[in-house]
């Protein structure tokens, strides 16, 4: 999104949020997406429901500062955010009420709520390991420790250690393994860089297709945004690499958005009706097959040949609270390893 368009949305739906407050048909929504199925997910929540959606719009860290400074004057009803780190922040900020999802969230798995209710996973996301058909063999690697093999030396492209996914992965590397294993695992992919961590994880993708690196980490969307993108170079690129969804050790990670209701709702129920309706039918098949996410509700149906191809992965069950609980000493680790 137009940076300047963001802002100018942030400013309107804040406005219409205050001009709002006294309407019971209304429901407050801050989020920190901006996926053409989450447009979609509000306005066929509202063709249900009757109660309007005002958004407000911004990148989780900011939408957290904003509703812990407004504090009890904070019109917001449902907070939602991407990945288990901005989570527990949003959690440790005390932004969440506590919530019954076993009344919300039918069919979630148990590892994507919060165990103190505080959250649950709507959308699924999976860091997988995407390699070049050429060059790689991908029976030569079945989980993520495999990356820190000497094998490949020069030869992984990765984003920074700022990066939030990378975080997650190297927590729940912590949080399986312990921090002396982790660093170690850090450490010795920082060895097997082709190059400085730089860029999304598109651009990693595209890195391999230039011949500057033969293994990528990344979210398994990225490359289906790639893969569906009608152009015909990006497709045949797509074409040429691989995915590894790993099953050895831990099998694969995965992530979350994730969303709570507010701790001082002013429309509770309207807030609730909005978190049930997320884990429902109609949203779970608009996140898989608008924005190529796995859905969080066990056997929903949608129709996206290239994601389905991908279902029946053996996930790692680490409930993602535990990501979030190890976030802060995976940025430790990640300084003392030399990742920049």
């Amino acid at each position: 999104m137009n940076r300047l368009f963001a802002i100018a949305l942030i400013t309107v739906t804040a406005a219409a949020c205050n001009q709002s407050s006294g309407d019971d048909n209304v429901v407050n929504i801050y989020s920190a997406r901006h996926y053409d199925s989450d447009a979609y997910v509000y306005d066929a929540f509202t063709a249900e429901t009757g109660i309007e959606v005002n958004l407000i719009e911004a990148g989780g860290d900011l939408l957290i500062e904003r509703i812990r400074t407004d504090g009890e004057r904070s019109p917001a009803d449902v907070v939602i955010t991407v990945d288990a780190s901005r989570l527990q922040r949003a959690e440790e900020a005390g932004l969440f009420a506590q919530t019954d999802f076993s009344a919300l969230a039918d069919g979630v798995q148990a590892h994507v709520i919060d165990p103190d209710g505080y959250w649950a996973g709507f959308a699924l996301r999976t860091r997988v390991i995407a390699y070049n058909r050429e060059t790689v063999d991908p029976s030569e690697i079945s989980s993520y420790l495999d990356l820190a093999d000497p094998r490949w030396q020069g030869q992984i492209c990765i984003r920074s250690s700022d990066n939030a996914y990378n975080q997650s992965l190297l927590a729940s590397i912590i949080a399986h393994h312990g921090e002396q294993a982790g660093e170690a695992w850090a450490r010795s992919v920082v060895a097997n860089f082709a190059r400085a961590p730089q860029g999304g994880d598109t651009d990693q993708i595209r890195a391999i297709g230039a011949g500057e690196c033969d293994i990528a980490v990344v979210n398994h969307y990225y490359y289906l945004r790639l893969a569906h993108s009608g152009d015909p170079a990006t497709v045949e690129l797509t074409d040429r690499i691989g995915l590894i969804f790993p099953s050895g050790n831990t099998g694969t990670h995965v992530n979350i958005s994730g969303v709570g209701i507010a701790a001082n709702a002013p429309h509770g129920e309207n807030a609730e009706a909005f978190v049930r309706f997320l884990f429902s039918p109609e949203a779970q098949r608009a996140y898989a097959e608008i924005a190529n996410e796995f859905p969080a509700v066990t056997g929903a149906a949608y129709d996206n040949a290239d994601l389905r191809a991908f279902d029946g992965f053996e996930a790692d069950t680490l409930n993602i609270s535990e990501l979030g609980d190890n976030a802060e000493t995976a940025r430790r680790v990640f300084d003392r390893v030399g990742w920049p």
